[in-house]
């Protein structure tokens, strides 16, 4: 059966930076559960497909299969920390079919279903001319080379950061794109992308430990 929406959540039982961050309990609940949680609450998300090499550690966490969570168990060939994430996506692309794939990580805690509708809602009205939607941040800020020639500014004429030529930094939030997309570029982001910004508070991406200590106090203080 053909869906119109698909989230990709893929899911490792090891991490090198910050141990078992995936099952790691932030702010109540497991790391996973607060991505999960936020695709769910999005109507337009037909299922979300959890490709995993950790099916009985979720299990293990109380998630229970259904219509709207596909648990795929990786394959042998597609297991380890150097295995391209293109080629996991490709897998999953290949076995459910939609129109529209989302793809997410579980290091996003904070990502709100709001922000995942909005992501959908900008793309569908920009699909005549763009193929894929990747997010990102917004910066505004004075940047240097590592032998401390300037990269976007002079420093000899103090400009307000605000007044700066923004930058946009992909932030690993979110994707979406199609399987014609994919196809051609064997990437989750297409030959004619646009950017989405997301917001700032929501888009703490955990890979070291002072991630994870940013995104529990933001997590409490949502919980609270």
């Amino acid at each position: 059966m053909k869906r119109k929406v698909v989230a990709l959540l893929p899911m490792k039982a090891n991490s090198d930076r910050v141990k078992g961050k995936n099952f790691r309990i932030l702010a109540g609940k497991p790391l996973f559960q607060w991505i999960l949680d936020a695709l769910l609450a999005v109507p337009d998300i037909d299922c979300v497909v959890i490709n995993t090499d950790a099916k009985h550690i979720l299990l293990e966490n109380g998630l229970v299969p259904s219509d709207r969570v596909i648990i795929r168990e990786r394959k042998a060939g597609l297991c380890g920390d150097f295995v391209s994430m293109n080629l996991i996506l490709e897998d999953d692309i290949s076995e459910v079919d939609s129109e529209l794939y989302l793809m997410t990580h579980t290091t996003n805690p904070l990502i709100s279903s709001d922000t995942i509708k909005n992501a959908l809602k900008r793309f569908k009205s920009c699909e005549a001319t763009h193929d894929s939607l990747f997010s990102v941040n917004k910066v505004q800020t004075r940047f240097y080379r590592e032998d401390m020639t300037p990269v976007n500014h002079n420093p000899a004429e103090l400009v307000r950061t605000q007044d700066l030529e923004p930058w946009f930094e992909e932030n690993s939030c979110l994707y979406l794109f199609t399987r014609e997309s994919f196809s051609k570029t064997n990437a989750r982001i297409g030959k004619s992308p646009m950017m989405f910004i997301t917001p700032a508070l929501e888009s703490v991406d955990i890979d070291e430990p002072e991630d994870w200590v940013m995104a529990e106090a933001l997590a409490m203080n949502l919980s609270n």
